[in-house]
């Protein structure tokens, strides 16, 4: 089976593939010589993904998954969530971004947050859905300098550091990406056999 993943990065590519069985081949958005700039219209991460899966699934009839990712912060009613990406504006910074939510956690008790990664597959006509949840805190400063986007300020339950200050085997064990992803691998293992 070949299953398209929405998604140009080659190194979240090879993660994946990493994990299916060998009778699914994963393939992105650069094979099927996808370059569209697919619009995150979608006010929730459920939403984001399917947008994703199905313009893939209907513009070339093959089947897909996409992810979409948010930072929820407590103290913030789960902001910067669906907008973790372009929290600060555009163009999207990660560094804008990390300074507004620091800005706005400034002088806050409550630091708790999570890291929500939700998956939307299109398989032989039916939709899915799994998510990944990691549960953390919001640090006072950035600490570490691996990773991406909100990973220097964010502490994950359980760990001395942050995400960004952890290797990537430590942090896929746990994240909330590798969560989702988890779940998906297991769904689609039991699926091909």
């Amino acid at each position: 089976m070949t299953l398209v993943f929405a998604t140009n990065n080659a190194h979240k590519l090879k993660e994946v593939q990493e994990m299916l069985p060998n009778s699914i081949q994963l393939v992105s958005l650069k094979d099927i010589n996808c370059e569209e700039d697919i619009e995150e219209t979608a006010t929730t991460l459920e939403g984001n993904a399917a947008i994703k899966a199905d313009f893939i699934t209907q513009k070339y009839g093959m089947n897909c998954f996409a992810d979409d990712t948010g930072l929820e912060v407590t103290a913030l009613d789960g902001k910067p969530g669906v907008y973790s990406a372009r929290y600060a504006g555009e163009p999207s910074n990660a560094e804008n971004n990390m300074t507004k939510l620091l800005s706005e956690m400034a002088g806050v008790e409550n630091r708790n947050a999570q890291f929500r990664t939700v998956i939307c597959l299109n398989l032989d006509g039916n939709q899915y859905y799994f998510e990944g949840i990691c549960k953390g805190t919001i640090l006072t400063k950035k600490q570490g300098n691996q990773g991406f986007g909100y990973d220097p300020i964010f502490q994950p339950n359980g760990f001395e550091k942050s995400f960004a200050e952890m290797d990537s085997a430590d942090k896929n064990r746990i994240s909330h990406r590798g969560l989702a992803i988890e779940k998906l691998v297991k769904f689609l293992t039991e699926y091909v056999a």
